[in-house]
């Protein structure tokens, strides 16, 4: 099962990740909070979480995954968005399965705390797909755990950790935050709370492939 997931969070003529497998660290945990998601089923409210990972390796062309940022050289990276919740039919749960290489027993899925995914390395299983209007998106297709022969060879991390959390959220985290991943948070009630806003703002439902996406004994978290 595919996790769709933008490899940005806007639009425009940005590099796109490749098809391919690259080996991937969880650099970004940024909580959404309390999202309006809009599916076959009707309306929902559901806690959302983008996963973030910086991604090394080379394209087919032999070419290095590297996007240059105001002049500087960084990996590229790509995220998915995901509702938080570790129940045995949950997406997220399913995905961490695969990352580990193993199920949760029930006792772990009770109360994991996610923050044990940053730093963790991963094989990610990227894809593109074509959206509305032509427009190209980079799917996270799968995820699997590093294969033992690249365990002592991972490559340092580059982008410094990123990490948003409502349950202690602060100015210079949020600030930090792409434009889109504030404008997100801003629709919460957990944002609104944070404030001290009596309401947040009419969140704006999506459908389709415009929405936020559903989305070995050594473990790598």
């Amino acid at each position: 099962m595919g996790f769709l997931a933008k490899d940005t969070g806007g639009s425009g003529d940005f590099k796109k990740v490749p098809n391919g497998v690259y080996i991937g660290r969880c650099y970004q945990l940024v909580d959404f909070g309390t999202q309006l998601s809009v599916g076959q089923f009707g309306e929902k409210q559901v806690h959302k979480i983008r996963i973030g990972f910086e991604l090394f390796g080379e394209d087919e062309n032999n070419e290095p995954l590297i996007v240059d940022i105001d002049g500087q050289q960084l990996p590229m990276t790509i995220g998915l968005t995901i509702n938080v919740s570790l129940h045995k039919k949950a997406g997220l749960r399913k995905i961490l399965e695969q990352w580990r290489g193993k199920p949760f027993a029930e006792v772990e899925a009770d109360g994991f705390d996610v923050a044990k995914l940053l730093g963790a390395y991963a094989m990610v299983n990227c894809t593109q797909s074509e959206g509305k209007e032509g427009k190209v998106y980079t799917n996270i297709a799968g995820l699997s755990p590093m294969p033992g022969a690249l365990k002592n060879s991972k490559p340092a991390g580059v982008h410094e950790m990123q990490v948003f959390d409502l349950d202690s959220p602060t100015d210079q985290a949020f600030e930090a935050l792409p434009q889109w991943m504030q404008n997100t948070i801003s629709q919460s009630p957990e944002y609104a709370k944070w404030r001290g806003l009596k309401t947040a703002p009419a969140p704006a439902a999506k459908q389709g492939s415009d929405a936020l996406a559903e989305m070995a004994d050594e473990k790598p978290f």
